[in-house]
């Protein structure tokens, strides 16, 4: 049986996971953006139709010298680049390696149902970290408090909301990363007729630690990040020293909430970010549906990689 890794073999999630199937014995096939163009993938799904939900799915893939059929390939972790951003290839390239990612995307979407193939995860299940708000009302089903919120184009609403938080913070709406920033009345104000050209999402200013929750599967690996950056990502950015990261044992059933939250949303492998509040509540900003988590491993020593892992080797059902 073999597993598929879908992304830049150099990045470090990918190859931690790597390192960590070979480790185990697991026969893996990396299928790298950069070299897309020349690889080739055929799928076929027969016997299924109106009525008839069963059916079969085939077919094989060709990447970097190897040749694998798509019904041994048994689990894939899945952190693709398009190809319109792969640098160095030309438009002919680009073309030929667009029609491999869209065949092998068409794959891994039926392969769960189809082929038992357990997935991390779904670019479709991805799909909920594109709106914020969106997911934090899902979020919110699970018993996480999520912070007042308001996506604005208008400077008096926005300035009203602020003052109603006292204070707030400003990030991006949808799933592309940005640095959350405090807002700054004397820096941001005359900057606000700039909301006209694209809306921004400003929450409310919570205090307490941050937690970041790595859920594999049933488990929830925990770090606490002690920073005193608004964002403990760009710690040094902000407040010119790295956040400092540690092991956190979760209580409560706030794993057990983790776990059932990611599950909600279709994400066996995700990155839920927690802060805790000083009155006992805890607050859920967003469900990363493809972590990051070198620096969290390296940091504290947490198997991470080697639950992904184990998750991937595990025989679906």
């Amino acid at each position: 049986m073999t597993v598929m890794l879908w992304g830049v073999p150099t990045e470090p999630p990918m190859a931690m996971v790597a390192r960590a199937l070979t480790a185990r014995g697991a026969d893996v096939v990396v299928v790298d953006p950069q070299s897309l163009a020349g690889a080739a993938v055929d799928v076929v799904l027969s016997g299924a139709g109106p009525g008839r939900p069963g059916g079969r799915l085939a077919g094989v893939i060709r990447t970097c010298g190897r040749s694998v059929e798509l019904e041994r390939v048994t689990a894939a972790y899945l952190r693709p680049v398009e190809p319109d951003v792969v640098p160095g290839l030309d438009p002919a390239e680009r073309g030929r390696a667009r029609q491999v990612h869209d065949t092998l995307l068409s794959f891994t979407e039926v392969a769960d149902a189809m082929g038992g193939c357990r997935l991390a995860n779904p670019l479709s299940a991805m799909a909920s970290n594109t709106s914020k708000p969106y997911q934090a009302q899902l979020i919110a089903g699970h018993g996480f408090y999520t912070p007042a919120t308001l996506v604005s184009d208008d400077p008096d609403e926005v300035l009203g909301f602020v003052d109603r938080h006292r204070g707030a913070v400003y990030k991006s709406t949808s799933g592309i990363r940005s640095v959350v920033t405090a807002f700054d009345p004397a820096r941001d104000t005359g900057r606000l007729d700039r909301l006209r050209w694209c809306p921004v999402q400003f929450q409310e200013h919570l205090d307490g630690p941050d937690v970041r929750v790595h859920v594999v599967g049933d488990r929830a690996l925990a770090v606490l990040a002690d920073s005193a950056a608004v964002d403990y990502r760009y710690a040094r950015l902000q407040v010119g020293a790295d956040a400092r990261l540690r092991p956190y044992a979760l209580g409560d059933g706030i794993a057990e909430r983790c776990v059932a939250l990611a599950a909600d949303l279709g994400l066996p492998f995700a990155g839920v970010d927690l802060k805790l509040l000083p009155d006992g509540r805890v607050a859920c900003f967003e469900v990363n549906p493809s972590p990051g988590f070198s620096w969290y491993e390296t940091a504290t020593g947490l198997p991470i990689a080697a639950a992904v892992a184990d998750w991937l080797l595990t025989p679906a059902g």
